[in-house]
């Protein structure tokens, strides 16, 4: 009887721990394959994106994941001057663009250096307007501005706060905002000829007389890549300095920057104009909450999704590699360009002086991001004109507030655009009278 008491309870012992077994199995089972089935979002949304980057464009054009799709799949999105599905038939009349500020030369850096620059966001990334501690930065990005200016060493951001601003032009607002509270008298912005036509807006007076000065200084200057200083001095002048292209790309950095306000943008750091991101380094405690107040007035702080990407393609500057890779770009374009000026007797670009670099530690030549062009030619008043006859594309000087003499030619589009640039150029200087042959 005992024994079979015994055997009874084993019986049910190992029916309980079967049945156990199975439930647990059987649950745990479908639970594990659930959450197996949902981590594969991030793989899927990968290899979405790497299908569309691997569709051929014959190298003149690029598909995306927001692109038009037909059957199907994202087409291709051709440069200019090319046509067709793969984008590799060109137009041989086509004008060569020169206008646009589009740093398009990036791109094939981006391209080679594919690691560590991708940016995967889940459906439910910083859905709030805030992050926890109620602020519109990260802090991380913030992080990374700071140690990306230590390796080009082209700015002192100790002691400096940082405003986040979407790019330079709500910023250079921001700022004027910011110095413009609490005068006595309204504030009269000023800027030294040429200057970008981007800043018009804002480039003009608030009052007929006022004693109170607020002047932009772009350094190195957009047109004409001249590195600049304030040229107002006095108790009531106070000074916005736009560093855009303060970046060992398209100057050199005698020094770096230490103004008490200094604006920069990712755009012409990285290539990403279209992320439109830029920062304010801001000495004054006073005018950076002044900026903060019009930033979270004017858009609640800047886009989570854009701050993620910011901070992961500075995250990818872990080096000098992008440094090096844009100076011998820029510098080989404008070396390019300034020997096919050379031979003309109708037209000439500025001159950019050889200067002691902080970050190369050497003397380099210029590489700017734009030639300011000039016709020399009496009779040529329009250059403008003068070009486009020439099927060449540049941006007037009276939108700079110069002479219409001059055109700024831009070297930051993409190669094929560049190319063009050079062809037209050349056949336009081969028929002046007394030129010299190539």
């Amino acid at each position: 009887m005992m024994m079979m008491m015994r055997l009874c309870a084993v019986c049910l012992l190992a029916s309980v721990a079967l049945n156990i077994f199975l439930v647990r199995t059987v649950y745990v089972g479908d639970e594990w394959k659930k959450q197996k089935l949902s981590s594969n979002w991030a793989q899927e949304a990968a290899a979405e994106a790497e299908a569309v980057a691997l569709i051929s464009c014959s190298g003149h054009g690029r598909a995306y994941l927001d692109g038009v799709v037909v059957d199907g799949k994202p087409v291709c999105e051709c440069n200019t001057c090319y046509r067709g599905p793969d984008c590799s038939l060109l137009n041989p009349d086509c004008a060569a663009n020169a206008d646009g500020g589009d740093p398009l030369f990036l791109e094939p850096f981006w391209m080679q250096n594919p690691t560590g620059s991708a940016v995967l966001i889940s459906g439910w990334h910083r859905m709030s307007y805030a992050f926890p501690d109620s602020s519109f930065v990260s802090q991380e990005l913030e992080n990374h501005i700071r140690r990306v200016h230590s390796i080009a060493k082209n700015a002192i951001t100790e002691g400096k706060y940082i405003v986040f601003g979407t790019g330079s032009t709500q910023l250079l607002s921001a700022a004027v905002f910011a110095l413009s509270m609490n005068l006595s008298s309204p504030a009269k912005i000023v800027a030294q000829a040429p200057y970008y036509p981007g800043d018009a807006s804002v480039l003009k007076n608030t009052s007929g007389d006022g004693a109170e000065l607020i002047e932009f200084v772009t350094s190195p200057n957009n047109p004409d890549a001249q590195l600049r200083n304030g040229v107002l001095q006095g108790p009531h002048v106070k000074a916005i300095y736009d560093h855009a292209y303060y970046w060992p790309h398209y100057t050199a950095i005698p020094a770096p920057a230490d103004e008490d306000l200094m604006i920069f943008t990712i755009s012409k750091l990285t290539g990403h104009a279209g992320s439109r991101f830029g920062w304010a380094l801001v000495k004054d405690k006073q005018v950076y909450e002044n900026m903060i107040q019009y930033i979270q007035i004017a858009e609640l702080g800047t886009s989570k999704d854009t701050q993620l990407r910011a901070l992961q393609l500075l995250k990818a500057i872990h080096g000098q590699k992008i440094f090096h890779f844009a100076y011998k770009t820029m510098r080989d374009k404008w070396e390019k360009l300034s020997e096919i000026v050379s031979r003309s007797n109708r037209f000439t670009i500025q001159e950019i002086p050889p200067l002691f670099c902080n970050f190369f530690e050497e003397v380099r030549g210029p590489s700017p991001a734009y030639a300011w062009l000039k016709c020399e030619r009496e009779e040529d008043s329009n250059c403008s004109a003068v070009l486009q006859a020439a099927k060449i594309i540049g941006r007037e000087g009276s939108l700079f507030a110069s002479d219409d003499r001059y055109v700024r030619l831009s070297l930051l589009r993409s190669q094929d655009d560049f190319d063009l640039l050079l062809r037209r150029l050349n056949d336009l200087i081969s028929k002046e009278k007394g030129a010299q042959t190539m």
